[in-house]
């Protein structure tokens, strides 16, 4: 097992999550977690974004997990993160009703009749009794796909804001300022989903006496977003 440098290992909640970079990263469709019951995933593979991978993938029940890769600074190499979490019933309603009207993903979902610009691989799957169906596509023109890829891509930019945030707070505090005022106005634009997922990192930053006053009364302010309890 190749041993990742201690700042890779960005906060205690989340080394239990810790696998090899190279799990399942590139090969289109998503390693099974161990999720019980029926699941859908979703893997971007996109070389000039980041993160330039990730993977997403969510249970019925509402356990989710997420790995991606990319750099957290210009010199890194790549650095691996996996956040373990439990969706909203409202995500998890909605992602699969989107899935079941997409068919499952059972016959082709891309987009054929002409040549559009290059927004990534995506590959989406449903998982139920130990059968997978999947289709890999740059865009479809199904709209119950279209929902659907939107969604799992906020919740994503969710995630990553969460992996800049954990950072940030270990070795650079004053781009915590920045980075919750473009989550604030993200997820007031309906451009970033699921601020549940990363409760655990906002109220971190919140409780964090070490952080400018303005920074941890909005990571209250996220918090609420949440349902989580306000700080005593």
């Amino acid at each position: 097992m190749k041993a990742f440098p201690v700042r890779n290992l960005i906060t205690y909640y989340l080394l239990a999550g810790w696998l090899l970079a190279g799990v399942a990263f590139g090969q289109g469709s998503m390693a099974p977690s161990g999720a019980a019951g029926p699941t859908v995933s979703f893997v971007l593979d996109f070389p000039t974004s980041s993160p330039q991978h990730y993977e997403l993938e969510v249970g019925s029940n509402g356990d989710s997990i997420y790995r991606s890769t990319g750099k957290l600074t210009p010199e890194a190499e790549g650095d691996p993160f996996e956040i373990h979490f439990v969706a909203s019933p409202a995500s998890v309603e909605k992602i699969f009703r989107l899935a079941a009207k997409a068919g499952h993903f059972q016959k082709p979902v891309a987009y054929t009749k002409g040549n559009l610009a290059f927004t990534g691989n995506k590959t989406l799957s449903y998982r139920e009794n130990g059968q997978t169906s999947s289709q890999t596509f740059n865009y479809s023109a199904m709209e119950p796909v279209q929902d659907l890829v939107r969604l799992l891509q906020n919740i994503a930019t969710t995630l990553e804001f969460g992996r800049r945030l954990t950072y940030y707070r270990s070795y650079q505090k004053l781009a915590l300022d920045e980075e919750t005022r473009r989550l604030e106005e993200m997820l007031k634009s309906q451009s970033a989903a699921e601020p549940g997922a990363i409760a655990p990192i906002l109220r971190g930053i919140a409780d964090d006496k070490t952080v400018i006053h303005m920074v941890r009364e909005r990571s209250e302010r996220l918090l609420a977003l949440t349902g989580a309890p306000a700080a005593r």
